[in-house]
């Protein structure tokens, strides 16, 4: 069996996903083309998205790394990027297992009526395979491993309800769908108190501006594109060390801005695709389910934060954290992890940031920006653990992608910067009984509590709570 799910998991979610989304739709009642074309057109968003974020990392990476070796920016921490840190997880003994162990947690949630959420994003599953490897080489149970991804996922599907119809309003064409992905969900908690603790300052409401108000009061200025192509010029610029250097590598310079904001200007073309292959999928859900179960067509179904990466809120507070989020890193005391192939990542923390600010550019910098200085102190603090893991997968599997350079620990921004993945660990390590008491309390308290939620309020009432909010 552990061998079957890695080899399945192995596949990556471009293959795994036409596959998943062909078969869902057969089994809604859509027929064979139109399911295998839906599928296929999200297998190739997950592939048009992977390409450009590769573009990132590819175009800042060499340019970052040229700009630690000349101011001395190097720290202790070495980041291994999210795809490593996935593979990681997922060949863990806990990794191995987690797709039908998770699966059987939602399907007693839906019976249960505590989630209203169906989860079929099974790529994101590495991120509660993480925390349980995490805990697994921390504690060396395995049973305490798996304890903690079911207690990091009942967590997040019941975060994906409570925001679901949140998430449903502020993005278009997003109807029936939530994001039960445990690194977005983390990160409502702050994006509900900063909100709220903006909103007590005095004047704070005059700088209400969205994505579209940038455009209109900079200009061209306030364009991703455009913005892309300064960030990465001014990385570039850095990169040289004096005037006739800088003068030296115009092409260098200008080339790296363009990418940068290629980056910009094609991601949100790519979420397109997610959007068409995902909507004919989702409709006949539904509609099934409206039909068949009395009272189910509150279900949401569980989807990838990519659909909705490319919203300009997002591209712009990203791009801007980045040089931000490198400064940080250097000044922050008790923090050594400097991320830099972690960068692309920085999109995904903001998915379900954005309907709670409602896309506006400043409160979504604040948060963003908290969110950032937490997230490097908690990486560092899990990077120890996580440097077991990896060390025990590369000499399982002689990956070089897992392999850590000599005299680092490992970290990733994603997933370990998350709230959630911080939390579990600190109860569960300092605390052991008593930590997985408080989690216990806590778990169940959010499962009856969402419970509650359920019973108590139809969709049309939650929409018309939102709406007059």
């Amino acid at each position: 069996m552990e061998e079957v799910f890695k080899y399945i998991i192995g596949l990556g979610a471009a293959v795994m996903m036409p596959v998943i989304f062909t078969i869902l739709g057969l089994c809604i009642g859509i027929k064979f083309g139109d399911a295998l074309k839906s599928g296929l057109k999200v297998g190739v968003g997950f592939v048009g998205l992977s390409v450009i974020t590769a573009l990132l990392t590819s175009s800042l990476g060499p340019a970052l790394n040229s700009v630690v070796g000349i101011y001395d920016l190097s720290l202790q921490v070495f980041d291994m990027g999210w795809p490593a840190a996935a593979a990681v997880a997922y060949n863990t003994a806990v990794g191995a297992f987690i797709i039908p162990v998770c699966l059987g947690v939602n399907l007693l949630m839906l019976a249960t009526k505590t989630t209203r959420t169906v989860n079929i994003d099974l790529w994101n599953y590495w991120h509660f395979a993480f925390i349980g490897a995490v805990v697994y080489f921390a504690s060396d149970s395995i049973l305490w491993g798996f304890f903690a991804a079911i207690v990091c996922y009942v967590l997040t599907l019941v975060i994906a309800d409570l925001s679901a119809a949140k998430f449903q309003k502020f993005y278009e064409g997003m109807d029936g769908i939530s994001i039960p992905q445990p690194f977005c969900a983390g990160f409502v908690p702050f994006a509900i108190v900063v909100n709220k603790a903006l909103d007590k300052i005095p004047g704070f409401s005059k700088l209400d501006i969205d994505a579209e108000g940038l455009k209109k009061k900079f200009g061209v200025m306030g364009e991703p594109l455009l913005l892309g192509v300064l960030v990465g010029i001014g990385i570039g610029c850095l990169t040289c060390t004096s005037w006739a250097e800088i003068m030296d590598k115009i092409p260098y310079i200008l080339g790296l801005g363009i990418k940068v904001g290629a980056v910009m200007e094609l991601i949100p073309r790519v979420t397109v695709l997610f959007i068409e292959g995902l909507r004919p999928i989702s409709d006949a859900a539904r509609s099934l389910i409206a039909r068949k179960f009395n009272g189910a067509e509150s279900l949401s179904i569980g989807m990838s934060p990519a659909l909705v990466i490319g919203h300009p809120t997002t591209l712009v507070v990203s791009l801007l954290l980045i040089p931000v989020t490198l400064v940080i890193a250097v000044i922050l005391p008790g923090n050594q992890f400097l991320p830099l192939a972690s960068l692309a990542g920085m999109f995904y923390l903001f998915p379900l940031v954005l309907p709670y600010t409602k896309g506006n550019v400043v409160k979504t910098f604040v948060v963003g920006l908290v969110s950032i200085i937490f997230g490097l102190l908690f990486v560092t603090q899990l990077a120890p653990y996580f440097t077991l893991a990896a060390q025990d997968v590369y000499a399982a599997t002689g990956d070089a992608a897992v392999a850590i350079p000599e005299g680092f620990s490992g970290g990733s921004l994603d997933f370990a910067a998350s709230p959630f993945s911080w939390l579990i660990f600190q109860l569960m390590n300092s605390w052991k009984l008593i930590g997985a008491g408080i989690l216990v309390i806590l778990t169940l308290g959010a499962a009856i509590y969402n419970r509650t939620r359920i019973l108590r309020k139809s969709p049309a009432i939650i929409e018309e709570e939102i709406i007059a909010e």
